[in-house]
């Protein structure tokens, strides 16, 4: 690949893994433009993880240090019986949010035939998704209330929000930020809640899928398609672009709800349509 074909894959993936859009489905058509397909196009996607997963931790660090520290307080805590930290319950939260989607997602090359895993893949999969997970979105963040902040966050509601995050490992299209937060507005949180929450769940998967994508690039053939350093490449363009994308998401749920995301959605998806000749309308 060449260096500006790698700078606007991880340039997207950046930009798009933290807004409800789904990155996946934005990377998955530039690799399919740029003839970047199947295994290789995945590695450069899980690479670049670890690219936005540090853009994440950068911006919420005071958040990510809480939940370190809770989750000492974790371990410590069937032998001193004292009442839980805001950080020991964010760790908490974060642990039960995690099993489902990472069981799953380990799961999907191993389990999936190849032949329904490009048919998940292809274009009318990630149009369709488009389209339906943005209406759930706009759905949600009319029906859902305002109220609820962290401290409101339950185990129950915690798992729910986490779980969510398997059909986005299945499905390109359904946005693994986008389902999240659909569920949090859904269950009531409020909108910035809704999402610093998503954020925060997502840092498990991203960091498996990063080490995947990382140690795959490892073991590519010298002169392969994709290399290490291509993905040293995407990991850093990803954390700069990741780190602008959380800023302007926080930004915008300050102001307004998530009806500029749902409009992208819809016009993203009939615009896929129109244009893919995967399924006849080109």
């Amino acid at each position: 690949m060449s260096l500006l074909q790698l700078i606007i894959i991880a340039t997207l993936q950046g930009f798009t893994e933290w807004l409800p859009i789904s990155s996946s489905a934005h990377v998955l058509l530039a690799s399919g433009y740029f003839g970047l397909e199947g295994h290789d196009e995945l590695l450069i996607n899980a690479v670049s993880n670890l690219g936005t997963l540090a853009a994440m931790l950068l911006y919420f660090r005071k958040d990510v240090a809480g939940a370190i520290v809770g989750g000492f307080e974790l371990v410590a805590a069937p032998v001193t019986r004292k009442p839980l930290s805001k950080g020991a319950r964010l760790a908490l939260c974060i642990i039960v949010a995690t099993p489902v989607a990472l069981a799953v997602a380990a799961g999907y090359e191993k389990l999936l035939p190849e032949d329904l895993q490009a048919t998940l893949r292809g274009p009318a999969t990630v149009a369709g998704a488009t389209i339906i997970f943005g209406a759930l979105l706009w759905w949600a963040d009319v029906k859902g209330g305002r109220e609820r902040k962290e401290e409101d966050m339950t185990l129950l509601h915690a798992f729910l929000i986490g779980a969510t995050q398997a059909v986005a490992a299945i499905i390109p299209g359904t946005s693994r930020s986008g389902i999240t937060m659909t569920a949090a507005r859904a269950l009531g949180y409020e909108r910035s809640e809704a999402a610093r929450f998503a954020m925060l769940i997502g840092a498990p998967i991203l960091a498996a899928a990063g080490l995947y994508g990382a140690l795959g690039l490892m073991g590519e053939p010298a002169g392969g398609v994709v290399t290490l350093q291509d993905g040293m490449i995407v990991a850093g363009v990803a954390f700069i672009t990741g780190l602008a994308s959380i800023a302007a998401l926080m930004a915008i749920l300050q102001r307004m709800s998530f009806l500029p995301f749902v409009l992208y959605r819809f016009a993203l998806g009939i615009a896929l349509i129109l244009m893919s000749p995967a399924i006849g309308l080109f």
